[in-house]
Order: structure tokens, then C-alpha cells, then sequence
């Protein structure tokens, strides 16, 4: 019996492995996110507009993490609404959050008239991705492009002068 113990302890330890955290994201219609693209607080709301199957949103979605990071304290809130298809939210889009461990808050956009809601985001805007709205209660502009970590942060610095 002595024997069997030391054994059961470290078979216990080994099954007992810490299981990750399931990151999640709230599905909305764009009247839903209305309310996330217009708030009237002190903060900095930096909202980037992705989706999985966009390489370049992808390769800056890490900049956008480390802004959440790094300004959460100065009041700056980073927003990352995907635009993936519907079908693919329970499948592709929560599984490549949880792969990336994704930390901003996360919004998947569930509403296909974009013919509607993409002049009411901005009206200058295409619909092509990657896009990025940064407003505060003094500033809003919106950026139909793709950001390196630099230039992001020199334009959200911009925000907080």
C-alpha cells in the first residue's frame, strides 16, 4: 500500500493539469454595437475591425493586445469586433481567440446588411478590413488601413494629449 500511494499522488498531479481560461465574445447586430461605437465617457476606445480569414488583420491583432495592455491604465480601452461569417462564430472565430488567448473585448458582428452599417460607422468607409475607429469625447477618427505597433500607438497618443 505504501508503494501505490506515491504513485496515485503523482498520477493525481499529472491529470490535474490547469486548464486555460475559455475566452469569450459577445454577438451583436449592429444596433447592438452602435452603443460600443458612440460612448460618452473619459475614456479612449480604440475599435478594430477583423476577421480570421484577413492576414493583415491577424498580423496586427498582436499590437492591438499589447495597446490594451499597456494603456489600460491611462483610460484607453481596446474593442475588437470581428467579422467573420455567423456560421463560423462557434467554430473558427472561438477557437482562434482561445488559441491567441485574446484579452481586448471582444465583439463578433453578427448583422450581413453591411450595406447599412458601414456608412453608419464611417461614412468614408469601403468595408475593407483592417479598420480601426479611436475616438474619445473630444476626437474621433477612422483608419481604413493596417497598423504596425509604432504607428498605432504614436496615432492613439494623439487621442490623449
Amino acid at each position: 500500500m505504501r508503494c501505490i500511494l506515491p504513485i496515485l499522488v503523482v498520477l493525481l498531479m499529472v491529470s490535474c493539469k490547469e486548464e486555460s481560461k475559455e475566452i469569450t465574445f459577445t454577438e451583436v447586430d449592429y444596433n447592438g454595437l452602435e452603443k460600443v461605437l458612440n460612448k460618452q465617457d473619459n475614456k479612449t476606445y480604440v475599435v478594430n475591425f477583423w476577421a480570421t480569414w484577413c492576414a493583415p488583420c491577424v498580423k496586427e491583432l498582436p499590437y492591438f493586445e499589447r495597446i490594451n495592455k499597456q494603456y489600460k491604465d491611462k483610460n484607453v480601452e481596446v474593442v475588437l469586433v470581428s467579422l467573420d461569417f455567423p456560421k463560423h462564430f462557434d467554430t473558427k472565430l472561438k477557437n482562434f481567440i482561445n488559441e491567441k488567448q485574446l484579452q481586448s473585448e471582444l465583439y463578433a458582428l453578427n448583422d450581413m446588411d453591411s450595406n447599412y452599417w458601414i456608412p453608419k460607422v464611417n461614412k468614408d468607409w469601403s468595408g475593407a478590413i483592417p479598420a480601426t475607429l479611436i475616438y474619445n469625447s473630444n476626437k474621433r477618427e477612422f483608419f481604413e488601413q493596417a497598423f504596425e505597433y509604432e504607428e498605432l500607438e504614436r496615432t492613439l497618443n494623439k487621442f490623449l494629449k
